[in-house]
């Protein structure tokens, strides 16, 4: 106890920096797991108040996983989130690998500052206004695509009730807002490259083309596993906003836009289902972890180095 004590003391300055953080863990990601026996329960609102409408509430197993698992929604739900997700993140690694070694071989360093400002700017977008933007664009009467339509002499697109456009528009969207992002970091990895590299592959004779094959993707290699290992844990979480604000809600867009993040915020606000929400998430979160686990174990066992854990 005091070996414990006595290495608390000493490094207290480095406690009190990791206190923070770790208490925003504690209150907002650990404490509220006690909320996930609701999904083992038929949720019911008692005068107490939560807890005792959480411990008051019927026990029922697993039925909320089975009512979920019978719908046709759970299939849906999952080949989408999925779907969507492994083509993001595929997408998005090659994007954003893609600009920033670009933005790193531009002669113009201003100019390449600018380019960077511009495309980090979507980022910090909300998919609220973002789905205004868009709404301009695909408006039945008066959007831009609509009129372009007609001064060609086609028929107007009733934009928000054609399944087929979307999943190319969300997936656009999707990457448009984020690649600057992921741009920045790849092109702060590319930075802290040595340059002697760069300067021995010239003397040798080497194009830019063979110094980006065998030189900038090898030492970004570590950091593409890494972050791709860590998407693999959120391929069961869609950005709500993408998949909810964008298409407006569209009913007939749901085969196509349902993902799991979106029908645990119908099942709350509209069914009021807060057993089977909950099993959903709960769903949600045991496969990402698995996820996670499998694909860090996957890459630990092709080299040991490039694993997160």
């Amino acid at each position: 106890m005091q070996g414990i004590l006595k290495k608390l003391m000493k490094n207290r300055a480095f406690l009190l920096l990791v206190l923070p953080g770790a208490a925003w863990f504690i209150i907002f990601a650990y404490l509220p797991m006690f909320g996930t026996i609701i999904a083992f329960k038929d949720f019911r609102i008692h005068p107490g108040g939560f807890f005792e409408s959480v411990l008051k509430s019927e026990w029922v197993g697993f039925k909320n996983f089975e009512f979920l698992f019978s719908t046709d929604d759970a299939y849906i739900i999952t080949r989408n989130t999925i779907l969507y997700n492994v083509g993001l993140i595929m997408l998005g690694l090659v994007l954003a690998v893609t600009l920033a070694i670009i933005m790193n071989e531009l002669l113009n360093k201003r100019l390449a500052k600018f380019y960077q400002t511009a495309m980090f700017m979507p980022y910090f977008l909300s998919w609220v206004i973002i789905s205004y933007f868009v709404f301009s664009f695909l408006n039945v009467e008066k959007g831009v695509f609509n009129q372009l339509l007609v001064f060609f002499g086609e028929d107007p697109v009733s934009w928000y009730s054609e399944t087929k456009f979307w999943p190319y528009f969300l997936i656009f969207l999707g990457l448009w807002k984020n690649a600057g992002y992921g741009s920045v970091v790849y092109l702060a990895a590319i930075a802290g490259i040595d340059r002697s590299y760069y300067e021995a592959a010239m003397i040798d004779g080497a194009t830019k083309w063979n110094q980006i094959r065998f030189i900038t993707l090898p030492m970004l290699k570590p950091l593409m596993i890494i972050l791709t290992v860590l998407a693999l844990g959120g391929i069961f979480r869609s950005d709500f906003g993408l998949f909810y604000q964008v298409p407006r809600d569209s009913g007939a867009l749901y085969p196509v836009t349902n993902v799991i993040d979106t029908f645990v915020y119908r099942g709350l606000t509209i069914m009021g289902d807060t057993g089977m929400s909950t099993a959903t998430g709960l769903y949600q979160s045991v496969v990402g972890l698995i996820l996670v686990l499998l694909a860090n174990y996957a890459v630990r066992k092709i080299e040991k180095d490039y694993a997160v854990f």
